[in-house]
């Protein structure tokens, strides 16, 4: 979909985690349309993010699942009801008119919906940056928060900062891979399941991997045409300075979650959660639901689970503002059944 064209569905979706890709079969259960808009570049939320390859426990009728598992059955389910996504954006403006919303994003792109559920979970993720002041200038071009495509580091000496999942992981994913990887971490222990920290040290004994302990980044070198370098100094008393020639920097420090625009919204908020009607989960203005974790009313449970009920019931509610005149009869989705999908 290109950027500054304007679209108009039912209902426009502000977060593109479990609980989002929940709403939109709900809501297409309903036979409301739905775009679904999240700062991320892919769709799952913290699930994606932050613990692919953790276990969930407590998904009704699924003893264990990863959660990247857990997105990637949702995607199926949610098939058969074509949500547009947009992702990689953030929606930055909400303005009302006399029949519905017009939702503006930090892209260009604009879409008309008479509701809006925001199931942006803690807020709009964004990765936390190593303070290294030209930093921005590899940023794509050596430097980067992410990996997208694996097979692009065959061949290359990489550079891992951190020390957690995401680094380790990533270092031994990695390994047979790249030419050189080398590990940056400030501490002697890693914050990472056990198992893959010694499967790593394993593959540090073998050669595959040079951990660099303790150490933290200090400068970046490079040129127009992208990174070339990177200097670590170690964090100790001696201060020792090591450069590394290497073609790219992969920096995993986490993500911090900001509310961002929502916070100027008008909503009721409190502790960085928006308040809530617990039975619709309507907000303080008409015509805005807000689902899962950044939805908030008296004794919730902070639950995949709850997220998943509240779906339904903010689906249920936002069918009457988008068909005032009309009358939603419930049925069970036994009866309702689901629309054909495509060979």
């Amino acid at each position: 979909m290109e950027e500054n064209t304007q679209n108009t569905t039912d209902v426009v979706i502000i977060g593109a985690g479990p609980v989002g890709l929940f709403t939109v079969f709900q809501l297409g259960m309903l036979k409301l349309t739905s775009h679904v808009f999240d700062t991320l570049h892919d769709i799952g939320g913290q699930c994606t993010a932050l613990y692919p390859e953790k276990p969930i426990y407590d998904i009704p009728a699924l003893p264990e699942v990863n959660a990247i598992d857990l997105i990637a059955q949702l995607q199926k389910q949610i098939a058969p009801f074509k949500p547009i996504f947009h992702l990689g954006q953030q929606v930055t403006e909400i303005t009302k008119n006399e029949k519905d919303w017009l939702i503006t994003s930090s892209t260009g792109i604009q879409v008309r919906a008479k509701a809006i559920i925001i199931a942006a979970g803690a807020g709009a993720f964004g990765p936390n940056k190593p303070a290294l002041k030209n930093i921005g200038d590899y940023e794509g071009k050596g430097v980067y928060y992410s990996v997208s495509k694996r097979e692009s580091f065959k061949d290359k000496r990489l550079v891992i900062a951190g020390g957690g999942d995401s680094a380790v992981d990533w270092a031994i994913s990695l390994a047979d891979l790249a030419e050189k990887i080398y590990v940056v971490h400030r501490r002697e222990k890693f914050r990472a399941i056990p198992e893959n920290v010694a499967q790593m040290k394993s593959l540090s004994e073998a050669g595959k991997i040079e951990l660099l302990i303790p150490y933290q980044l200090e400068s970046l070198e490079g040129d127009a045409s992208g990174l070339k370098a990177v200097n670590i100094i170690s964090f100790d008393q001696e201060k020792q300075v090591k450069r590394i020639e290497s073609d790219a920097l992969l920096s995993f420090f986490g993500l911090s979650a900001r509310l961002g625009p929502i916070a100027q919204w008008g909503l009721s908020i409190e502790n960085a959660q928006i308040n809530v009607e617990p039975t619709t989960c309507a907000t303080n203005i008409e015509g805005i639901f807000a689902v899962g974790d950044i939805a908030h009313y008296p004794h919730k449970l902070k639950l995949i689970l709850t997220g998943f009920a509240e779906a339904a019931q903010a689906a249920h509610a936002a069918y009457t503002v988008v068909h005032p005149d009309k009358a939603l009869h419930f049925q069970h989705s036994t009866s309702l059944g689901l629309p054909p999908t495509e060979a």
